[in-house]
């Protein structure tokens, strides 16, 4: 299935009006991201930070931020996860890559444009929220080849931190494993139950500024929350676009 619908499945709630201006009258950090995630457990640290690498397991990984004009996600290689310790749902199948997102709930489980009492409820008052986890197995570009797409290449250690915050962004059930809200919009994925609030300026596009940091970039929370100043905060951090959204390849980056 076309990665676009990932995106154009959402509702049109992360396009406000006076964006810039709004986020600066907010005076806290802390009313714009999610609560900071705790910090990785030494032994998985250790873990990816040994000094022996090999070709199937490279001191670097790539890593992908992916857009449409309004709402962005991130991609991941699924090993590379798994071995920093991220812990799927139940019975989630084996992947290449996966990608997530994180968003309210009532958006993401109804799979269709919002009515303007529930926009209103989703903006202006604390709403669930879920993060979408879809695998995938094809290139990142032949999945959303009408997405705009960018891509670094990080040290393999900022693993645990990738996955320290995207547990951190579910609810675990008896087992110890994400529960599972519902099918994802698009791909075989699933829908997680996530712990916190969903709401204005608290929108998709600053949890996936919360992602790049952990990534290791430098983001400014009040720059994350619209998605044209987020690919710059991006851009600024090396992230380099490999897809331009229109189907015409870019020349791959040398590694």
């Amino acid at each position: 299935m076309n990665g676009g619908l990932m995106f154009r499945s959402m509702p049109n709630i992360c396009k406000l009006p006076a964006i810039v201006a709004l986020a600066g009258l907010i005076a806290s950090c802390n009313f714009i991201t999610l609560p900071p995630a705790p910090a990785p457990a030494p032994d998985l640290i250790r873990k990816t930070t040994v000094s022996s690498y090999t070709p199937e397991r490279p001191p670097h990984v790539q890593v992908w931020l992916i857009a449409d004009k309004l709402h962005t996600g991130m991609v991941y290689p699924y090993d590379w996860l798994i071995e920093s310790g991220f812990i799927p749902p139940e019975n989630f199948p084996e992947a290449k890559y996966v990608t997530l997102s994180w968003g309210n709930r009532n958006a993401y489980m109804n799979k269709r444009w919002l009515t303007p009492i529930e926009v209103f409820n989703a903006i202006f008052t604390p709403s669930p929220s879920v993060m979408e986890l879809i695998p995938i197995n094809w290139d990142i570009t032949e999945v959303s080849p009408n997405q705009h797409i960018w891509m670094k290449l990080i040290p393999r250690q900022q693993g645990p931190y990738v996955a320290t915050f995207l547990n951190h962004c579910t609810v675990s059930g008896s087992d110890g494993r994400p529960v599972i809200a519902g099918a994802s919009s698009w791909g075989g994925g699933v829908l997680l139950d996530s712990p916190h609030a969903y709401y204005f300026p608290r929108i998709c596009n600053v949890w996936t500024g919360q992602a790049l940091e952990s990534c290791g970039a430098n983001i400014n929370p009040v720059l994350s929350i619209h998605r044209d100043l987020l690919v710059h905060e991006a851009v600024r951090n090396d992230f380099a676009e490999i897809w331009d959204g229109s189907g015409n390849k870019y020349i791959p980056l040398s590694h």
